[in-house]
């Protein structure tokens, strides 16, 4: 299976400009075989649109995931993408999985970073989402809940192939850290793989770090983008071709086994 991540330099605020850049890179995405497309966390209102995140939020029903959903009919891939759901007096930091015609699921991000995020999402539930492409299945995360080993561990005990991480990681002196060392680290622990998609660029709120990446079981890198470029990159998945990593590194088999009675 192949998998595109949008690197993505957002419009802060823009809805409609933010949904025709996914579907710009859908339409790439397809053009060269990938059968998922993961953009980036709030990737339709933009992260740092600060306090108009609210006015754009919507239900999981609204119009900005049956657009994503109409991207994915038309394109023939899986779209997942980041946006800002609304649920009553509640606002959750989201993310949809459109797949065709399949109603698309919905993922709350559980840990939200700082005071900016505090100050407009509500955390989400400590559930696991997840959904299966021609046989292969994968979980969501978004962003900073990447960094909590226990939540990755809990999708990978699930039985995940992946798990894809839309996310807005700010520059910062930890940045290139969490991007080419955690999210790895990750990986391996798990025998998994991660697909984790960035902005790039900056807005008013915030300067993005961009580098993208695909991460493969063994830790190693399949598909990187540079801190600056807004790109969509791609790598080939292929389980079966880590069966040796997997032999070697039996974390998740010999956790079992500790924990079992």
């Amino acid at each position: 299976m192949r998998i595109a991540v949008l690197q993505m330099k957002a419009v802060a605020g823009d809805v409609a400009a933010n949904l025709a850049r996914i579907e710009t890179a859908a339409v790439q995405a397809a053009a060269r075989g990938a059968r998922i497309l993961v953009a980036p966390e709030l990737a339709t209102t933009g992260y740092g649109a600060g306090p108009v995140i609210s006015d754009l939020a919507e239900p999981r029903d609204g119009r900005q995931v049956k657009r994503l959903a109409a991207i994915s009919q038309k394109h023939g891939l899986a779209v997942v993408a980041g946006f800002a759901e609304r649920e009553g007096v509640k606002i959750f930091n989201s993310v949809a999985f459109a797949d065709g015609d399949s109603e698309p699921a919905i993922y709350r991000k559980r840990q939200l970073y700082g005071a900016y995020e505090r100050a407009l999402f509500s955390p989400g539930p400590l559930v696991s989402t997840l959904r299966t492409v021609d046989g292969f299945t994968v979980g969501l995360l978004i962003c900073y809940d990447v960094e909590f080993p226990e939540l990755v561990r809990a999708l990978a005990l699930a039985d995940v192939d992946a798990v894809l991480v839309p996310t807005a990681l700010p520059e910062s002196p930890f940045a290139n850290f969490i991007a080419t060392s955690v999210v790895p680290v990750r990986a391996f622990e798990n025998q998994i793989f991660i697909a984790y998609a960035n902005h790039v660029g900056r807005d008013d709120s915030f300067s993005y770090a961009g580098r993208s990446c695909i991460v493969g079981p063994d830790g190693a890198t399949l598909a990187a983008a540079c801190s600056n470029e807004d790109t969509v990159i791609f790598a080939d998945i292929d389980p079966d071709a880590f069966a040796c990593s997997r032999d070697a590194n039996t974390y998740l088999s010999d956790l079992r086994g500790t924990l079992s009675p």
